[in-house]
């Protein structure tokens, strides 16, 4: 497979990315569950007491978003294992990372391939709604900027990436605070979103997830969530049947 479903809850942005796009095919990884939708940003309305200048700012000036981590996901995951091409180990430190709300807005993937000709690769999955040119770029805080490109798309979301990352990169990410990756939507309005990296330099220095137990942990968030959806289900069902009007008498 050279691409995989989006995840639809924390960790399984780990075996998405294993299997995206570099010839992956990392032995533990278990069938991914029918993926949720990254919610694409929505330009802020203009108040309406500001003058129409200032409304229209609002509408194509810059915009920052603030994600934060998946709460269900405690810290980065780092998951090993071996490049069925090459037989060479690589490793990857991942994240995913919703808006306020809850909804799933991006995941972050960086690639650690060892070997003679071992290189760094991060591994963006985006939300859908963005302008696939002029590509992405991100920043490590007031750092120089790192320019990325689209891979491919789904109808659940895109990866884009930047390969060739350079240790200082990496480097800044260990002791930064926040990732700005910067994209542009249909609009041509550019949108900044901002990623906290606390906890991404102990995870990626750290060791590895054992595969089996991330592979149980998926299995029993899977179940859990399904649980979830199925009493939100007759929930919605119980709403609509008291508030569906009684019948006219014949």
């Amino acid at each position: 497979m050279f691409f995989a479903n989006r995840p639809a809850r924390p960790n399984q942005a780990a075996i998405a990315f294993a299997l995206a796009g570099l010839g992956l095919g990392l032995a533990a990884a278990p069938a991914l569950a029918q993926p949720k939708k990254p919610a694409a940003p929505a330009p802020a309305p203009a108040q309406q007491a500001a003058p129409a200048a200032q409304g229209q700012q609002q509408q194509t000036g810059p915009m920052v978003v603030q994600v934060k981590a998946e709460p269900s996901q405690a810290d980065w995951t780092k998951v090993c294992g071996k490049d069925q091409g090459s037989g060479n180990e690589v490793c990857y430190t991942t994240r995913d990372f919703v808006s306020d709300q809850g909804q799933a807005v991006l995941a972050v993937a960086v690639y650690d391939m060892k070997g003679p000709q071992g290189t760094k690769v991060v591994r963006f999955l985006m939300p859908l709604g963005l302008l696939l040119q002029p590509g992405i770029r991100f920043t490590v805080d007031n750092g120089q900027p790192t320019p990325g490109r689209y891979a491919v798309c789904f109808p659940n979301g895109c990866f884009a990436e930047a390969p060739g990352l350079k240790d200082d990169v990496v480097a800044a990410m260990k002791k930064g605070t926040t990732l700005n990756v910067s994209v542009q939507n249909q609009m041509q309005r550019e949108v900044t979103f901002a990623v906290p990296l606390a906890g991404f330099g102990k995870a990626f220095d750290g060791a590895p997830i054992d595969p089996k137990v991330l592979e149980e942990q998926q299995k029993k968030l899977q179940a859990e969530l399904e649980k979830r959806s199925e009493e939100m289900r007759k929930q919605l069902e119980q709403k609509g049947a008291a508030a569906a009007p009684a019948a006219p008498a014949k």
